[in-house]
């Protein structure tokens, strides 16, 4: 299985933010997960990814060359795939994972799991999603989720196909129970 993370090319402000990226890498590799991600070598990225590495786990970076012209692809990885656009990039990452999971990050990650959320609910995502909730960072956005079921927005069923967890435990149940929701009708 291959977990497509999306995550800040920042590191932020609090180092529990990184140490998260280290433990996530570690239980990856421990599980034989493979990661999916930017592939940038910059930020919890940078951070992510070389834990993977240094614990002998397999790491699949995609980024569009724009970023690449940049030097901040990550140099160590299994395999860089150097596509034209975001968009492709987005796809490329969907194509090659099993489960999308943001660590906390800006807007860019906070982009990218949505859409991810999104189309689930049109069919065209078949992978959990999963907000990786360390120190309370996507409490606001899983009250807002909440919100959106209390206003008739997003039906109890799409909500419960969600997960904000920091727990490996409940990632792995969320995993291991997850079926493919039915697609929205209109």
């Amino acid at each position: 299985m291959n977990i497509i993370v999306y995550c800040g090319a920042s590191e932020g402000n609090n180092t529990l933010y990184s140490t998260a990226a280290e433990s996530l890498g570690k239980w990856m590799a421990a599980q034989d997960y493979g990661l999916v991600f930017g592939g940038g070598k910059v930020g919890l990225m940078g951070k992510l990814a070389d834990t993977v590495i240094a614990e002998d786990g397999h790491a699949i970076g995609v980024m569009p060359q724009f970023l690449a012209d940049r030097e901040i692809a990550h140099q160590g990885l299994d395999e860089l795939i150097i596509v034209d656009t975001m968009a492709e990039r987005k796809a490329a990452m969907l194509e090659k994972g099993d489960v999308c999971l943001a660590l906390p990050g800006g807007p860019g990650t906070l982009e990218e799991i949505t859409e991810m959320v999104s189309w689930t609910r049109i069919g065209q995502n078949p992978n959990p999603c999963v907000f990786w909730n360390v120190n309370g960072y996507y409490n606001k956005i899983e009250a807002f989720y909440n919100q959106m079921v209390e206003e008739g927005f997003l039906t109890q069923t799409d909500r419960d196909l969600i997960c904000f967890t920091d727990s490996y435990n409940e990632l792995n149940q969320f995993i291991e129970k997850y079926h493919t929701p039915n697609i929205r009708r209109y």
